[in-house]
């Protein structure tokens, strides 16, 4: 009887979904493995990282250690930082596993259309996941401007680097999207409340001189051909959060605000359901597999490659974590 048989038999027993997580850093330890802990359709089965573990949990350095060392398992969660994401999840595909992936989905559209076709030649569940749009006023909004002529959008999403991604050097490296990577949460939203196609016009990025990805932008964007649409990111508020999207149109004024968690139309607030983002990926995960179906949106990734594409790069002052080291923050 090998280490892993007590594991596999137990979870045989309860019919669970058995799954693995690569990546234990600050996502998979806040959002997804209390979510997996909560679920009744998914149990824990092993974790992959080079730098952290699991107590009481098959942990392992790699995905291929975790594939041909570890216990028995269905599905892959991958929660690494997004370049290299691609080879984990060929990896997984290979070996039969059903995959769901944090967002952004990968560092290139190309690789996860690569990675799209692989699960889809292999016959098995893909998702790529946006978290953002499973906030609690997300599905109301969306509703309340279906039939609404939309006269103009704007999207502010700042926040402080140094309290949501403290020390994550790889966040402001090449591939790492810099405050795209909070950024790409509001594109998630607004790619499923507006009705119409959003089009990058022009984007200006702000690139700390010894980082490679931008510390804040500004993106002019189009809705339906001719609706302006304004997005302004930063990384270097200090005080609180400003994650809002705000609609005017021939029928009042949306605010979605807080993430996508609260909302109000002409500054009465709206009642919202209380709904957990990560438990309903999960949950959603879980129907995929059953279904074996692949859900991968790539609009929002496509919109901030687009940005990247067209964008003016200023280069500004030094951003280093230790407060006080940078002329900015």
């Amino acid at each position: 009887m090998d280490a892993w048989s007590d594991q596999r038999d137990w979870v045989t027993m309860t019919g669970a979904i058995r799954i693995g997580v690569v990546g234990i850093g600050k996502i998979a330890r806040d959002q997804h493995l209390p979510a997996i802990a909560a679920s009744p359709d998914f149990t824990l089965a092993a974790v992959a990282s080079r730098h952290a573990g699991v107590e009481h949990v098959p942990s392992f350095a790699t995905i291929e250690e975790m594939l041909e060392q570890g216990p028995e398992i269905d599905a892959i969660s991958i929660c690494t930082p997004p370049e290299g994401r691609d080879a984990i999840a060929m990896r997984a595909i290979a070996a039969g596993k059903h995959v769901m992936i944090e967002k952004p989905p990968g560092a290139t559209v190309g690789e996860v259309l690569a990675v799209i076709e692989s699960a889809r030649a292999a016959g098995i569940a893909f998702y790529a996941s946006w978290h953002s749009r499973e906030a609690a006023a997300v599905a109301a909004a969306r509703a309340w401007l279906a039939d609404r002529e939309i006269r103009s959008v704007a999207i502010n999403w700042r926040e402080n680097i140094r309290k949501w991604h403290p020390g994550q050097d790889w966040i402001l490296a090449a591939g790492g999207f810099g405050v795209f990577d909070p950024g790409i949460n509001a594109l998630s939203i607004a790619t499923t409340i507006l009705p119409g196609h959003l089009a990058v016009r022009r984007a200006a990025l702000r690139v700390p001189a010894n980082r490679q990805s931008p510390i804040a932008a500004d993106i002019a964007m189009t809705l339906a051909h001719d609706i302006p649409v304004t997005m302004a990111l930063d990384f270097l508020q200090e005080e609180g959060e400003t994650w809002e999207i705000l609609v005017d149109t021939a029928g009042g004024r949306l605010a979605l605000t807080a993430g996508g968690s609260a909302l109000a139309i002409d500054g009465t607030p709206l009642p919202s359901p209380h709904h957990a983002e990560y438990p309903s990926l999960y949950a959603h995960f879980a129907r995929l597999i059953a279904e074996q179906r692949i859900d991968a949106d790539l609009a929002p990734l496509q919109l901030v490659a687009d940005s990247f594409l067209l964008a003016e790069r200023e280069t500004v002052a030094p951003f280093d974590f230790e407060i006080g080291v940078d002329a900015q923050g």
